[in-house]
């Protein structure tokens, strides 16, 4: 048999992974078109539509200074935030009576169908983030849940934060 008839991995590789290899999306070219919650605004950039993405939703997120979002869950998905800019507060639980904050550079994981809110915790600046799920396709699911007036706080405790912090 002579070494031409053998299909390396090398060969063609040119062809082969020009159109699906590395993709770059462009931050001002981000689709609107994904499952949207009332007082959130989600534009993404990696999804099976766009990529072609079997196992990752990726985009970002941006909430109004003072403004809240409705409750949801975004059913099997697990979910990581992560902050930009601004300030996150996170309401969760069967009536959001959980909550924790998060500021810039901290990631935030939301495990599968918890109920749970995105709060803009500054009266003045724009909250900023990008968000990633364990699925192509995006899935939100609206909630109608009457939040606690008084969330019990939670101290989230990790390596910056070893006692506890907010």
């Amino acid at each position: 048999m002579s070494e031409h008839h053998h299909d390396h991995p090398h060969e063609h590789g040119e062809a082969r992974w020009k159109h699906d290899g590395v993709r770059v999306i462009p931050g001002n070219q981000l689709d609107a078109n994904t499952a949207q919650t009332p007082g959130m605004d989600r534009k993404a950039a990696i999804n099976f539509a766009r990529v072609g993405a079997q196992k990752l939703w990726a985009g970002t997120v941006s909430i109004h200074p003072d403004a809240k979002t409705g409750a949801h869950h975004h059913g099997h998905l697990e979910s990581v935030i992560y902050v930009v800019k601004g300030r996150a507060r996170m309401r969760w639980g069967e009536h959001l009576e959980f909550t924790a904050e998060a500021g810039p550079g901290d990631f935030i994981y939301v495990p599968p169908y918890v109920p749970h809110q995105e709060i803009n915790a500054s009266p003045t600046e724009v909250l900023e983030c990008v968000l990633c799920r364990s699925d192509g396709q995006a899935v939100a699911v609206n909630l109608d849940i009457e939040p606690v007036e008084k969330p019990e706080q939670v101290l989230w405790i990790d390596p910056t934060h070893p006692h506890g912090g907010v």
